[in-house]
């Protein structure tokens, strides 16, 4: 005989396609049901909290709000409790019995509209309210119990399977506050680690206690809500430690609020060592969380921070964002753009202010991280590119070995005659300082950045300038020495010149004098004024040769004032075989010293010779 207190209800048409939709469509990842659950409940326990501070009349106000889970494996249970606002007969029927009650029909119909095809667009459901549902995706049936916090009420039980409707029926001796009792299909959902561990991950920092099996899980708190005033070093680094697993302090943290044009509330750290260097492998996750009133939203969120970043931890919380129904995907990536923007912004931001601050802190920071700032400025325009640029730093001719400058140091040392930035890429700082190229920048105390990265001279040639000073490679600078020549006359010089021409030959551009060369005896240069020859070296190096420009061939420059060109000038008119030898070495020492020359032997043969006939041991 049928009970006659339980009332039975069907779903309405649209009501049943949504529940499907629910079920079979917005979630990827079924685990997802118990983060709505406990969401729900943290919902629920929220509105009892502000009902009370309202001063509105409440049953069991001395009931403390906290959100329980029980698991059982052998009944194959899964229940989630909360002592929150609760529900009336009538909102059970609002809440659960019709879905997204006002308009659920056209909502639908409007689905179907934008896709086209008559098919289901999941992608296009925002903030839906339907969370409750994605239980049914794991569940033969669910049984949920309420009590109002309204002081009188009834209890009540609604039960479904989610197929053929749902029934409701008087419950006595329940408590304010709503109890979930998902029955399951299978019995994984329903074991303690598994649940643990599901809730751990997405709902760790829920308000509210969230206690399994009778032990507390939640323990960690959101402190990036707090002020910043109100939480400790300590509890910093102890919750960087925890999202992070890094067993080291964090280098540098950056809490911060921001109620326009988004409500952000952020917490964001640079580790103290890089763990690409330590690897010497790039790291493709993303580590900073996204959570929206502190619920996980998407771990190591792609999107959130550009790539050159990658290096952040922390998290970043919005009310702002407009969710899918499974609080999985972004519905508006417009939004999601403009909270990048403000997150890259404000980091930068931060990072100029701590090295401003801090000039010794920020240069051990950027030998860990300047590689990922790099990367930005090779590839940001605008405001970014020239708030990365003000970040970077660079070893240089006029800061001792092992400090690093900045452009706008640099600038600040310019004299008046200097009109560009100059810089000069070497495998090390001595390499730099002992090379031909840099010798009249040493004559004139110009300050040259000596680029040691291979990625640094890249860089400058996207940034192109800096304060309205170009920046320009050492190997093509317009520099000269300020001083009367000594040695060889200007007609004299100009004769060797034609004269080291032929004897070269096609291996060889213009031969001319050399304006710039105080102690070397000459010099070689890619005879390419549009590309340096680290940077064609670089681009070989990545297989993209057909990029690059037919090679010109080497430019060759004599100094005058050295004593081995003017004895040149001597020996060729009285011993021509030794003279095109002396030529020759020359010439491939200057290519050996600008990295162009691609095979040693002849010149290493040919020095031999040249030895063996200064040691009197060859005629």
């Amino acid at each position: 005989m049928a009970n006659p207190t339980i009332e039975k209800h069907e779903f309405q048409a649209e009501i049943a396609q949504l529940l499907d939709l629910v079920v079979h469509s917005l979630y990827t990842d079924k685990e997802i049901f118990i983060r709505e659950l406990v969401s729900n409940a943290a919902d629920a326990s929220e509105k009892l909290r502000f009902l009370k501070t309202s001063g509105t009349e409440i049953a069991d106000a001395d009931v403390e709000p906290t959100i329980t889970v029980a698991t059982d494996e052998t009944a194959k249970t899964i229940t989630i409790t909360d002592a929150g606002i609760g529900m009336t007969h009538d909102e059970l029927i609002e809440n659960l019995g019709t879905i997204a009650h006002s308009g659920s029909k056209a909502f639908l119909q409007q689905l179907k509209d934008k896709s086209g095809d008559g098919k289901v667009d999941a992608t296009l459901i925002g903030q839906f309210g339907v969370g409750f549902y994605s239980a049914f995706m794991v569940a033969e049936k669910v049984v949920v119990f309420s009590k109002s916090h309204i002081p009188g009420e009834q209890g009540w039980m609604w039960t479904s399977d989610g197929r053929t409707g749902y029934e409701i029926e008087p419950a006595d001796d329940l408590a304010r506050g709503t109890k979930v009792v998902v029955h399951l299909k299978e019995a994984d959902f329903a074991s303690e680690w598994r649940a643990e561990g599901i809730i751990k991950r997405y709902s760790n920092f829920v308000s509210f206690p969230i206690v399994l099996n009778g032990k507390p899980v939640n323990t960690v708190q959101a402190i990036w809500t707090r002020s910043k005033s109100e939480v400790k070093a300590e509890e910093y680094d102890e919750f960087y430690k925890y999202q992070s697993h890094d067993t080291d302090a964090p280098h540098y943290r950056l809490h911060f609020t921001a109620d326009a044009p988004l409500s952000i509330r952020a917490l964001l750290f640079a580790p103290a060592k890089s763990t690409e260097l330590l690897t010497m492998r790039r790291d493709e996750d993303h580590h900073v969380d996204l959570y929206c009133k502190k619920v996980l939203i998407a771990a190591q969120a792609k999107g959130l921070f550009p790539d050159w970043l990658r290096f952040l931890r922390g998290v970043v919380d919005s009310e702002d964002l407009p969710l899918n129904v499974s609080r999985e995907t972004m519905q508006d990536s417009a939004l999601l753009g403009k909270l990048r923007d403000v997150l890259v912004k404000r980091w930068l931001k931060f990072l100029d202010e701590e090295a401003k601050a801090d000039a010794e802190k920020y240069a051990v920071f950027f030998r860990e991280h300047g590689h990922c700032l790099k990367e930005g400025a090779s590839i940001e325009w605008g405001d970014k590119r020239d708030a990365i640029a003000k970040l970077l730093r660079f070893d240089s001719s006029a800061v001792e070995a092992g400090k690093l400058t900045s452009f706008a140091d640099y600038v600040t040392r310019m004299p008046e005659a200097q009109k560009e930035i100059y810089y000069l890429s070497a495998a090390t700082r001595e390499s730099a300082e002992g090379s031909a190229l840099f010798e009249v920048f040493r004559e004139k105390k110009w300050e040259v950045l000596f680029l040691s990265d291979a990625r640094d001279e890249y860089v400058l040639e996207h940034l192109r300038e800096f304060d309205g000073k170009k920046f320009v490679s050492a190997e093509n600078a317009d520099v000269k020495l300020d001083k009367e020549p000594t040695g060889l006359d200007a007609d004299t010089a100009a004769n060797l010149a034609t004269y080291i021409k032929t004897t070269l030959g096609d291996r060889v551009g213009e031969v001319r004098t050399s304006q710039r060369l105080a102690s070397s005896p000459a010099i070689a240069k890619n005879g390419d004024s549009e590309m340096t020859t680290n940077m064609r070296r670089m681009m070989k190096a990545m297989n993209r040769d057909a990029d690059l420009p037919p090679a010109a061939k080497p430019d060759f420059e004599l100094n005058p004032e050295h004593p081995l060109v003017v004895s040149l000038e001597k020996t060729r008119h009285t011993d021509a075989a030794l003279a095109t030898q002396i030529a020759e070495q020359l010439f491939d020492q200057s290519l050996a010293a600008a990295n162009l020359l691609d095979d040693p032997r002849a010149m290493l043969a040919r020095m031999t010779a040249l030895l063996e006939r200064v040691c009197g041991q060859s005629s």
